[in-house]
């Protein structure tokens, strides 16, 4: 079967999910099969672009053997008559970015069970041997429902064993997105797990305070800030609790062995403490006590 206005090799288009700058997301359903997938499809510009088409091969591997309610499950890369794709679990839902900015109450009243979940998602990638390196609230789905699932592993990356950064040197470029970049990655050095923590902690910040811990008016500034500035209180700028801020600013500190060890302490401290001060949680009904 030919490519064509509704069809994909033996995928038939349904609707557009979402668009991107490069990618476009589609509901699909293949021929002979009953159940719906997702298919990510790169745009017409970047069909041959050999380093797109790299990352789509390379988003499969890293899913190939991820098996977790909290992550989207990846069947596979292929290549229909030219179109380079990747077909996935459809999750329908709308990225955490975009909930925040729109449906802020929400996400306030559930910021429990989403950043729970979060780290559980992520935590599972780290058993798989790879870190996410672009953790941020636009590669987490979220549903009405408050169920999240970790999305985009293009740039994921396996973390280096102890005592090889300064053998192998330092990385030659800056991946990931600059609000939420630890300090190791803008220095270019090999990750672990613990880049992630930082980003997650970027992240439980601006779910709580509504904005990034850092801001700046330049791109330099802004990673300067993650370098040097000061860790700013959360407590003092959103209703967080005292312990959810200490969690907050221990994932934010600027050498990794300052941070917590892994994704299952961070969730299994998110089970145990108070995320709002008392007359600070959301009045509205919530799905969980947070």
């Amino acid at each position: 079967m030919s490519a064509g206005r509704n069809f994909i090799g033996p995928y038939q288009l349904v609707r557009l999910i979402r668009s991107g700058t490069r990618t476009q997301v589609w509901e699909a359903l293949e021929m002979g099969e009953k159940e719906r997938i997702a298919l990510k499809i790169l745009h017409n510009d970047f069909r041959k672009d050999k380093k797109q088409i790299e990352e789509l091969k390379h988003e499969a591997s890293v899913a190939a053997a991820t098996d977790h309610e909290n992550v989207i499950k990846i069947y596979g890369f292929h290549d229909e008559h030219g179109l380079p794709l990747l077909a996935m679990q459809l999750f329908n839902a709308r990225n955490l970015k975009i909930e925040l900015r729109e449906h802020p109450e929400f996400i306030a009243m559930n910021a429990r069970p989403i950043l729970k979940q979060c780290a559980e998602g992520l935590q599972h990638l780290h058993d798989q041997g790879w870190v996410h390196c672009d953790v941020k609230p636009d590669n987490f789905l979220v549903d009405q429902d408050a169920n999240i699932k970790l999305i985009d592993f293009s740039i994921a990356e396996k973390p280096r064993k102890k005592g090889f950064g300064s053998l192998m040197g330092k990385s030659k470029t800056i991946r990931g997105t600059r609000s939420y970049m630890a300090p190791e990655q803008i220095r270019r050095q090999k990750l672990d797990f613990r880049a992630d923590i930082y980003g997650l902690g970027c992240l439980m910040f601006e779910v709580l305070a509504g904005r990034t811990p850092f801001t700046a008016p330049t791109p330099d500034e802004l990673l300067n800030k993650h370098l040097k500035a000061a860790i700013p209180s959360l407590e003092s700028c959103s209703g967080a609790s005292k312990s959810f801020s200490h969690l907050v600013s221990r994932m934010l500190a600027k050498e990794p062995d300052e941070r917590p060890d892994s994704m299952r302490q961070v969730a299994l401290e998110l089970t145990r403490l108070q995320v709002y001060k008392p007359g600070k949680r959301p009045t509205a009904k919530t799905t969980e006590n947070s």
